[in-house]
């Protein structure tokens, strides 16, 4: 058992924050973690002392115990007692690593790990040499009891939330506590515990902000389906600080940051619930007034409710497409929503001159060529600003990985390297890579296509044969593609950490320039 003798306890937060695993070197950037800052924000409050570990890129054994020795060095009382890793299910295997390698600098060090990964597949992580325990769902206060109990000398061992390895090697599973219904309750996060104005956002002066958690719906791919039920009162899952404390929130912000002029709402839904949605938007034009952008969602919207956002500030919007082929957004996605309403939706945004940035998936169960098409053409008749098309990732004990799994798509082992994750005879690694590669490419073209009458049905034919025929060099292309992206990244890359305010410039133009044509 580990006992501090009446002494607050040290903890350092460690944060693998990276997709790109060849940026090694960088001193600056990464993203802001809402629940690491609201951890440390709980425990300080009570007198323990907390610190962030923030591995910006793939580290190396001598890299990572070189710059933990060197962070540890910086407390006088000694070694860390508590060590938390922040794990998302990409990151795993590196975090195998760094479990691995604290434990050697660290061996006194009581390991813990929580976040998706962990919540989704506890005992699994659990299992991993080097971890002592593992926390189910919130945080925030199943650590404190943790050290509270650790200052007092006590067992911990029957903490709500958390499960732990016995010296024996069997596990404790205590039962998950209920989750908070009024987020209020939760200090304001602890914005310090990042270098935040060095991190990628606020370099070009915007800061990434959530006033919710959880979400109402049960997307089959996301692991909001499999969260809320961890939680005994689950129908509380999806909640949002009051539109007041909300405010305060940006309030806080703002004060220790005044150079942040955009915010970019997190959330994963910012109208799940209407009435709060209106009382807050009033408060935000009131109160605070910049230009935002923010999560939404076609089948919970209303032209009155774009307009409001309009009024606010929103100039732009991030919204799922996911899929245009019925069958699969339908069955195997469970967003029970048409065409026709998406289009909809998407002329009520450019009627009042709010850009439209959509996300959408390729490489999902069951999807070949021209399933991938359907959702390049929906996107070209949304008229969408910019796209994100990621590659579809079977997440642990959602519904769509068993339905993948089941099917055969899913590999026993899935390497972190790895870009395309299932293995489907009908839609191979370079077809999925050549959709998602040319994405945005097609969509501008099919918008052409789809304004001009005759000719452009045409051409709509001849983009059709050239996306699923048989003698497009897919492979070629793809490689080319990627080349183009490394170097189109690595320009961002050098401009936000180097020359923000020319990034800045560049992007409100570009801003500017939508929005004068959604407009028109």
């Amino acid at each position: 058992m580990k006992n501090t003798n009446g002494k607050k306890v040290r903890m350092l937060l460690v944060y693998p924050d990276y997709t790109d695993r060849d940026s090694a070197g960088r001193t600056s950037g990464g993203n802001y973690s809402e629940g690491l800052a609201s951890i440390s924000a709980v425990l300080k409050q009570s007198g323990h002392q907390v610190e962030l570990m923030h591995l910006l890129y793939l580290h190396e054994e001598a890299d990572f115990k070189s710059k933990l020795i060197a962070q540890e060095n910086q407390q006088e009382a000694g070694f860390y007692d508590i060590i938390g890793f922040s794990i998302r299910t990409t990151a795993l295997p590196d975090s195998k690593n760094y479990i691995k390698w604290a434990k050697e600098v660290c061996p006194e060090a009581f390991v813990i790990c929580g976040s998706y990964h962990v919540t989704l597949v506890p005992e699994e992580v659990l299992t991993i040499d080097g971890v002592d325990a593992v926390c189910v769902g919130d945080g925030e206060y199943a650590e404190l009891d943790l050290c509270n109990a650790m200052t007092e000398g006590v067992d911990y061992t029957d903490i709500e939330s958390l499960y732990f390895k016995l010296p024996d090697g069997s596990f404790k599973k205590n039962p998950v506590r209920p989750i908070f219904e009024d987020l209020e309750r939760i200090p304001i996060p602890d914005f310090d515990l990042f270098d935040y104005d060095n991190l990628d956002s606020v370099k070009i002066n915007t800061a990434i902000v959530m006033m919710s958690r959880g979400c109402l719906f049960s997307c089959t791919y996301c692991g909001n389906s499999q969260f809320r039920n961890v939680y005994p009162n689950r129908k509380k899952y999806a909640r949002f600080r009051s539109p007041e404390n909300s405010i305060l929130y940006l309030k806080t912000l703002l004060n220790k940051h005044p150079q942040i002029k955009y915010l970019n709402f997190r959330d994963a839904i910012f109208n799940m619930y209407p009435a709060w949605f209106d009382e807050f938007i009033e408060l935000y034009k009131k109160e605070i007034n910049l230009p935002f952008t923010c999560n939404l969602r076609f089948d919970v919207l209303t032209e009155d409710t774009v307009i409001k956002m309009k009024e606010a500030g929103c100039y732009t919007i991030d919204i799922g497409v996911e899929s245009g082929d019925n069958e699969i957004r339908t069955k195997y996605l469970k967003r029970v929503m048409t065409d026709e309403m998406m289009i909809d939706a998407s002329e009520w945004f450019h009627k009042h001159g709010i850009n439209v940035l959509t996300y959408n998936i390729v490489g999902l169960p069951y999807e070949d060529l021209h399933r991938a098409l359907k959702t390049i053409k929906l996107n070209a008749r949304l008229k969408s600003d910019r796209i994100i098309a990621n590659i579809f990732y079977p997440y642990p004990m959602t519904v769509l990985h068993d339905i993948a799994k089941e099917a055969g798509f899913v590999p026993d082992v899935i390497p972190p390297d790895c870009r395309v994750p299932l293995k489907q005879k009908q839609f191979p690694e370079h077809e999925v890579l050549f959709a998602a590669n040319f994405f945005m490419y097609y969509v501008k073209r099919y918008k052409w296509a789809f304004k001009h009458g005759r000719i452009g049905r045409i051409y709509e034919k001849w983009l059709d044969f050239w996306f699923t025929g048989p003698i497009t060099p897919r492979r070629l292309l793809v490689f080319i593609s990627d080349l183009f992206e490394s170097m189109r990244k690595t320009l961002r890359r050098i401009l936000v950490n180097n020359f923000p305010k020319l990034y800045l410039f560049l992007r409100n133009g570009k801003l500017k320039k939508q929005a004068q044509n959604v407009v028109k």
